[in-house]
């Protein structure tokens, strides 16, 4: 039996960015298929019987397949450098969870089947778009737009998944499989300061705020530095910045609880000497009022068209995903808060694959304390009794999703099933 602390060490080095600190995990990589192939073999360590769908989700079932199936598990991949939690603590606490539960017996009176799943391109930092294994599932994306996608090398999504062993034409919707699903809970760390300074380690999640990505593409006139005029340039670099330079007051002015992020700007040819002929921006915005997100999406789409004009230059911007509210299935959390009455309910600014899930099979989260309250960067930290209350807790929702709390009673609830540190 592995403790999740030992899991995530085997792990550790996977995808080190050796150009700082962090992680560069990027979905369907080289380093992700290196993190899939380490689960499988710990999956098959364990007697589980594993395969990768025609999404590219792995599954590792603990019994046959069947209905009304409990399945838990996170994803692997990174945001350019990440942290060491975001994604492996639900993978690695997953495996664990299992363990406990086939050590004690317990697993062995279940009548529901059983499975993990690691969901593949969750960050979207590659593609674009979040969550794309989960979407794929659930339809939430056209087949066709995704296989379209392309990354920053040029490579399309239909190309790479070839190249993973998918068949593009068997990629999209897979609705036998979702209507095999009767539970699905996500273990995260907590991507906030919900529990930072709290006597809490785990709460259970109560929604996801409204997201989306914007590709706004600015395009000037390439020109050469040193010849051209101030008066005669049609740079994008300078309307595309004044834009990004108003964005943090437009969000504020909207609603104060918006928030509007760019992360990521790509500026072509990108030479130092070169008026540059295009700019782009990729704009993250979030509110749990999905038309408060539109609002604020048309204050800076009118800005940048305001800015736009004034430099003689065209812009362009186009939405490559959004995910209203999501709120986690009522009677799940409910079952939840019965065999954890203590955890809080906690509402998140970041999204999941739990959440693209929720409008079509029941779905609910549990976070894990984060002391920092930084995530999506080398600082992300989760303290050693805390991952492993983790997985006290994850191990009570199992066992109560399928019908197994009466055989393990006694058997977990340790000294860090209560949150102390």
């Amino acid at each position: 039996m592995s403790d999740v602390v030992s899991l995530l060490s085997q792990i550790e080095d996977t995808g080190r960015d050796t150009r700082g600190p962090g992680y560069q995990r990027p979905g369907f990589s080289a380093t992700e298929r290196e993190l899939r192939e380490w689960f499988l073999a710990e999956a098959d360590r364990r007697g589980l019987d594993t395969e990768i769908d025609a999404n590219g989700i792995t599954w590792a079932w603990a019994t046959p397949q069947g209905a009304n199936a409990v399945v838990t598990g996170s994803h692997l991949d990174s945001v350019p450098g990440g942290g060491e939690f975001d994604g492996p603590l639900g993978v690695a606490s997953a495996l664990a969870a299992f363990d406990v539960l086939k050590a004690t017996g317990a697993l062995d009176q279940s009548t529901r089947p059983f499975a993990l799943g690691v969901f593949p391109e969750e960050e979207g930092s590659r593609f674009g778009v979040a969550c794309l294994g989960s979407r794929l599932l659930t339809g939430a994306i056209e087949a066709d737009r995704a296989l379209g996608l392309k990354d920053a090398a040029g490579d399309t999504f239909a190309d790479v998944a070839r190249g993973y062993g998918l068949d593009p034409d068997r990629i999209g919707r897979d609705q036998s499989r979702l209507a095999g699903i009767g539970s699905f809970i996500e273990l995260h760390v907590e991507q906030g300061i919900g529990l930072a300074g709290t006597d809490q380690a785990v709460a259970i999640g109560s929604s996801i705020i409204g997201h989306g990505r914007w590709h706004c593409a600015f395009s000037g006139q390439g020109n050469h530095a040193g010849t051209t005029p101030m008066s005669h340039r049609a740079d994008p670099v300078v309307a595309a910045s004044r834009v990004i330079g108003d964005i943090p007051t437009l969000a504020a002015a909207t609603d104060a609880s918006a928030v509007a992020t760019v992360g990521r700007t790509l500026i072509h040819p990108g030479g130092t000497n070169v008026i540059a002929s295009s700019m782009s921006f990729w704009l993250d915005i979030r509110h749990p009022d999905d038309a408060v997100v539109k609002q604020v999406l048309e204050a800076i789409s009118r800005r940048a068209k305001d800015h736009g004009a004034d430099s003689g230059v065209e812009v362009t911007i186009s939405q490559e995903s959004y995910s209203p509210t999501t709120h986690f299935t009522a009677d799940l959390n409910s079952r939840l808060t019965s065999v954890l009455p203590d955890a809080p309910l906690l509402p998140s600014g970041a999204g999941h694959d739990a959440g693209i899930l929720a409008p079509h099979v029941p779905s609910a989260m549990l976070y894990v304390r984060n002391p920092t309250g930084v995530s999506h960067a080398p600082e992300e930290a989760c303290e050693v009794d805390d991952q492993r209350a983790g997985v006290d807790a994850l191990v009570k929702v199992l066992a109560r999703e399928l019908g197994i709390e009466h055989a393990l009673a006694g058997s977990v609830g340790g000294p860090t099933a209560g949150g102390a540190r």
